[in-house]
């Protein structure tokens, strides 16, 4: 199957070459300030064969974002692939992989000691309804579980 190059590097990437979980960088952009934004693509799900049900990954999201924060203030967004095997994590000025490494491993603990979801009400969230977070934790688990192979991202 032939496909045209777009002007998305995540659609230019042949997702069938990788092979999740993994952590890779996956664009750089410099501002005309001099400040650099990296963005990171955090596979939870091999792409086309397994996917995060919607409650779990919300809830995670919610997890996640707020949580990441206390670990970094190098973050700029963190948001959920519309694929819905993982998401993309930006950072201002801060390139080292390993310490994104370590500030995910983090969070995801954070994610595993929560009792609750923050912001899960209708006046912080636009879908207070679709929460699990009971699912967001087996997500946390999953990905914890393979830290040592975050950093291969393609198939040998």
């Amino acid at each position: 199957m032939s496909k045209d190059k777009t002007n998305v590097e995540s659609f230019d990437l042949d997702h069938t070459k990788v092979v999740a979980p993994y952590v890779r960088l996956a664009g750089v952009k410099e501002g005309q300030n001099g400040d650099v934004v990296y963005k990171y693509d955090i596979r939870f799900k091999q792409p086309n064969k397994g996917h995060m049900e919607m409650p779990a990954l919300h809830s995670l999201e919610h997890l996640m974002a707020d949580n990441i924060r206390n670990h970094s203030d190098k973050v700029i967004d963190l948001s959920p692939m519309g694929c819905q095997t993982g998401f993309y994590l930006s950072f201002i000025n801060h390139n080292n992989y390993e310490d994104v490494l370590n500030i995910l491993e983090l969070t995801l603990k954070d994610v595993l000691d929560a009792n609750a979801v923050p912001a899960c009400n209708e006046v912080q969230c636009g879908w207070a309804a679709s929460h699990s977070l009971e699912g967001a934790q087996e997500l946390a688990k999953e990905f914890l579980a393979k830290r040592d192979e975050w950093h291969q991202v393609f198939g040998e």
